[in-house]
């Protein structure tokens, strides 16, 4: 028979009861967008299954991309455990070539850290590999293939490990956020593990405006785990609330050492817990603070931003293809596409204008991509005449909203247009009043019937 965590914690929490902030059983953690791993009982033993394999994945509507991950979804289903429990966690390998599984964090027998060619033989393909340890830690940590460029292809997930008494003060909502990066020019699907310049960031295998917001009720207490397994490091920052540190990728912090902040830096193979009241009703946005990493599809330009026209079509095929015929590639005479936009402007490596859309056009929906809203953008006069205009967030501005395009539950309510500002690792925290939580929460349960969302009523904005 097949169990989750959430099922069992919330048992235990309805046997034993838990006043507010006040401790009692855990609740589960979410971790929006990714699927929670099920298992079974073996006797006293959780077993659960991983099938490490490729992944096509939708980052955002209409760019689907091939990673590598688990059992369906990069990063991998999210493992949740209770502390003392004794865990048997099958390995499959139905990857091309050899991998690994290591335990990151995990206090466990060498035989098991999973460390290819010390601790045991690498996973062939279509091998297996079984894991048997008693986990007596709690904190938030993950898992991962110990070959390097595959964790750049995806291959991470979240491993939640609870206390059996809920931490004080307890949270009444319980998050998990995993930080990826992929370097994916516009024309091609697969990421460049060895590329250093990334242009797709992710939380949770989404780019904004994709993702989906952390929903909690006005006045509970909120803790969001941050993972970070890539080549960055992250400032992750939350608007409208301070929170404190309680915990790393080395369990829980002392609560000497807490201290309010609104940003906390996520090295590379670390976590970090943050947690906080949600005392200001909004729709806050919740950021990696790298400008680079609030965008999507970013590819290098060379030659200088320029005002003249493109390539006309038409032309022979070297200069139709954008082929240099004289000069170099940062010459004056070879300016670039724009080639940052949703897919609009950058669908493939062509030499194209980027020059300004003109104030005067008609921007509505867009034919090749439905629900993509358009509208004339907001410049002044002399716009042309600014060193560096148009830049990206321009671009990436109020004509490029996509609001209908990533229509789910959790985004009803929010003001029209905001996806146009949304974009890689970005995401929103929507502290609700109850009346407006239970609406959402609501609509959720009816999302098995695909009711459209702009069919539901009015929705009342907080702007104040």
């Amino acid at each position: 028979m097949s169990h989750g965590i959430e099922g069992t914690l919330t048992k235990r929490k309805k046997e034993t009861g838990a006043s507010e902030h006040g401790g009692g059983v855990p609740v589960p953690a979410q971790t929006p967008d990714v699927p929670d791993l099920p298992f079974r009982m073996d006797g006293n033993v959780k077993e659960f299954h991983l099938i490490a394999e490729p992944v096509r994945q939708e980052i955002i509507p209409g760019r689907v991309v091939d990673l590598w991950g688990y059992n369906g979804s990069a990063p991998g289903p999210t493992i949740q455990i209770t502390k003392g429990d004794r865990v048997r966690i099958i390995v499959d390998n139905h990857l091309p070539e050899a991998t690994s599984m290591h335990w990151h964090g995990f206090e466990v027998s060498s035989d098991m850290d999973g460390s290819p060619g010390s601790s045991q033989d690498p996973i062939a393909p279509g091998g297996r590999f079984v894991y048997e340890f008693t986990l007596n830690q709690d904190g938030t940590y993950f898992y991962h293939s110990h070959m390097a460029m595959q964790e750049m292809m995806g291959m991470i997930g979240a491993f939640i490990m609870h206390p059996k008494d809920a931490y004080k003060p307890s949270v009444d909502k319980d998050f998990v956020i995993i930080m990826q990066e992929y370097a994916i020019l516009p024309n091609i699907n697969v990421p460049n593990s060895m590329n250093m310049e990334f242009n797709w960031l992710t939380f949770n295998g989404k780019s904004g405006p994709a993702t989906t917001p952390l929903i909690v009720r006005h006045g509970e207490r909120v803790r969001i785990r941050l993972i970070n397994l890539g080549m960055d490091h992250h400032p992750i920052h939350l608007h409208g609330h301070q929170f404190v540190v309680t915990g790393t990728e080395g369990g829980r912090q002392p609560e000497s050492t807490w201290g309010p902040g609104n940003t906390v830096l996520v090295g590379v193979a670390q976590s970090r817990d943050v947690e906080f009241v949600a005392s200001n009703p909004g729709d806050w946005m919740l950021h990696c603070h790298l400008p680079h990493h609030m965008m999507n599809q970013m590819s290098s330009n060379v030659g200088p931003m320029s005002r003249r026209m493109g390539m006309a079509a038409g032309l022979d095929m070297e200069r139709g293809m954008g082929m240099l015929r004289q000069g170099s590639a940062t010459s004056g005479e070879n300016g670039p596409s724009l080639g940052r936009g949703l897919g609009v402007g950058s669908t493939a490596e062509q030499a194209m204008s980027n020059s300004p859309l003109s104030a005067g056009s008609s921007m509505h929906q867009h034919q090749d991509m439905p629900g993509m809203q358009m509208r004339p953008p907001d410049v002044s006069k002399d716009a042309n005449s600014i060193p560096g205009f148009p830049q990206d967030a321009f671009m990436e501005g109020p004509m490029m909203a996509m609001d209908r395009m990533v229509d789910k539950p959790e985004n009803y309510g929010l003001r029209p247009g905001w996806s146009g500002f949304m974009a890689g690792m970005m995401t929103f925290v929507r502290v609700l009043p109850p009346d407006q939580y239970d609406q959402i929460m609501e609509l959720r349960q009816k999302q098995q019937g695909k009711k459209p969302m702009s069919n539901m009523p009015p929705m009342e904005h907080n702007h104040e």
